[in-house]
């Protein structure tokens, strides 16, 4: 596909895990435990595995999964019992990838190339304390500090995941722009889908995909509406900045 006419586009709104940094498949690891733990409290019956959760909730965050699975098997989930779960995920997961995690010359060189030239932010469906270690492990506090990081589960009023366009919206009027003052990259169909309702022009970033999944996620990204999809951020960062990212590197 094409790349669409970028001009009037002064921020980049990234995704964090699966964009970022590999985290999905380690957080999942951690997720699944708590997940496990959550089927048995409430007799649910299913595959709760990492990579079943993996293939069937990317880009959903826990509050959402849990809430789906409660409901699709009838089972009573008290609000104030869901929050308590949902603060054990969190905390489980932060933790583990805080030590799992490393910075990627590869991605560092990329993003600092596109801030030269963008003003960046961070829109994710992740709690703000998971965001933060992973940010730190990564090496990317400095390129994408707190101040410009929004998530479903924490800045918005009532906590709304992606696929629903809520936190794109709100980062936008955060950050004072218009909807064709932003290009959005994900990694997620549900990421997508979020970003293109909120009227933005979405690119497809894969890098962090398993190999044998890749030719799919990039169908599933195009029919969720990305305008064009990249294998690595390298690319990415040449479409966007050219040479500076070889520079930078």
């Amino acid at each position: 596909m094409n790349i669409p006419d970028l001009t009037g586009v002064t921020t980049l709104l990234l995704d964090a895990d699966g964009t970022l940094f590999p985290s999905e498949e380690p957080a999942f690891v951690a997720s699944a435990t708590v997940t496990q733990d959550f089927a048995r409290r409430f007799g649910l019956e299913g595959d709760f595995s990492p990579e079943h959760l993996r293939l069937t909730t990317t880009g959903s965050n826990f509050r959402t999964t849990a809430r789906t699975l409660a409901e699709a098997q009838g089972a009573r989930l008290a609000p104030e019992e869901l929050e308590e779960w949902v603060a054990r995920e969190k905390a489980e997961v932060t933790a583990y990838l805080g030590k799992v995690l490393t910075p990627r010359p590869d991605v560092v060189a990329a993003v600092s190339a596109l801030g030269r030239r963008y003003r960046l932010a961070v829109v994710s469906s992740s709690a703000l304390t998971r965001l933060a270690a992973c940010f730190t492990a990564s090496g990317l506090d400095d390129l994408l500090p707190p101040d410009r990081r929004f998530s479903a589960e924490d800045s918005l009023p009532v906590p709304t995941s992606k696929p629903d366009p809520a936190v794109y919206r709100f980062a936008l009027a955060r950050l004072g722009l218009g909807p064709q003052q932003a290009l959005a990259l994900e990694d997620s169909t549900t990421g997508a889908a979020s970003a293109v309702a909120a009227g933005i022009t979405t690119a497809g970033l894969v890098q962090f995909v398993p190999e044998e999944e890749r030719p799919g996620r990039i169908e599933q990204l195009h029919r969720a509406g990305a305008s064009w999809t990249r294998s690595s951020w390298d690319e990415l960062a040449s479409d966007l900045v050219g040479d500076a990212v070889r520079v930078a590197t």
